[in-house]
């Protein structure tokens, strides 16, 4: 078995037991392990009630990690988050300071309503998200690998609530709009949760294999041709630049940043392994352009006044 066969073997292994136990919504289950694979977060939308918090617990037992989670609140504190120094006496009577770890330094770290917390505590996940680290008074914390954020956003209900800042909607891998479950999941969803208790999950990969599983992912060569096409359809989001489409010009403020065009290839790199092949094409960069994307558009005044969807947007990009 060669490298590429083992390592969608291991993928494969890891995909068919998340959904053994999260019913339908196989699109968001590969969407959020090509992000792990990708050695970053995602963004995940949608109403409560959709087993979000359950495959956060499903992924990190089929690995064998630690996971938290965290739900934000208006009133949660940075040092909620992160965690605080305290002053520990020990048996003589000698004082001394004591750092002790919040629910960040969890390899799997869930973010429940993200947005319903200040921007101040909002901006306490940045560097952990970006350099994988947390600095506490002057002192910096390395937070090990893999280490993943999964955060959730409630769609409808705006009232209270604090809008993500376009820095920190930058560092997720992809953005996932989870739906409503179809009649037949709903039935089975029911029947699962109604009876008995559900399917425990055991590890199928190792912490060491998850990290050389993204090590392969970046060993994986991107040829010019990927490359260019990549950088046509990430400028082409942004209206003062000649690619633009006719929409992205109309409804767009500010379009993509670089790290939505990296984003794009190491997704491309992840599906051309899943399907076997070594080189990635321009169809495996459009299969990840709305996940990629969708959530590094900043909308102009009319775009916002009209309601219009980003993925309407990028789907134009395509066609043109």
């Amino acid at each position: 078995m060669n490298a590429v066969d083992g390592w969608r073997e291991k993928v494969l292994r890891l995909q068919s037991t998340v959904k053994k136990v999260i019913v339908g919504n196989d699109e968001i289950i590969d969407g959020v392990i090509v992000s792990l694979l990708g050695g970053s977060h995602v963004l995940l939308e949608g109403v409560p009630g959709l087993g979000k918090t359950l495959l956060v617990r499903t992924l990190s037992d089929a690995l064998g990690l630690s996971h938290a989670r965290i739900q934000f609140t208006p009133d949660l504190m940075p040092a909620d988050i992160l965690g605080t120094t305290v002053v520990e006496q020990n048996e003589s009577g000698a004082q001394h300071f004591e750092f002790r770890q919040g629910p960040i330094f969890s390899s799997i770290v869930l973010a429940d309503e993200v947005n319903r917390a200040t921007p101040k505590t909002q901006s306490a996940l940045l560097e952990a998200m970006q350099e994988r680290q947390v600095t506490i008074g002057g002192q910096t914390h390395a937070l090990g690998r893999p280490y993943m954020v999964l955060a959730t956003q409630n769609p409808l209900e705006m009232e209270g609530t604090y809008p993500l800042p376009e820095a920190q909607l930058d560092r997720f891998f992809f953005k996932l709009k989870v739906p409503y479950p179809s009649a037949d999941d709903l039935a089975q969803i029911l029947t699962r949760t109604t009876s008995g208790e559900l399917e425990k999950v055991e590890p199928v990969l190792t912490r060491d294999e998850v990290v050389e599983l993204q090590e392969l992912v970046r060993e994986v060569p991107a040829p010019t041709e990927l490359i260019e096409y990549a950088v046509r359809l990430v400028r082409s989001t942004h209206p003062e630049l000649p690619e633009s489409g006719a929409m992205v010009r109309q409804y767009v403020a500010t379009g993509a940043s670089p790290r939505g065009a990296q984003a794009l290839i190491l997704a491309a790199k992840i599906g051309a392994l899943l399907d076997g092949r070594i080189l990635a094409g321009e169809a495996d960069v459009r299969a990840a352009l709305l996940p990629a994307l969708r959530h590094r558009l900043i909308l102009n005044f009319e775009g916002e006044a009209e309601a219009i969807d980003r993925d309407d947007i990028l789907q134009e990009l395509i066609r043109e």
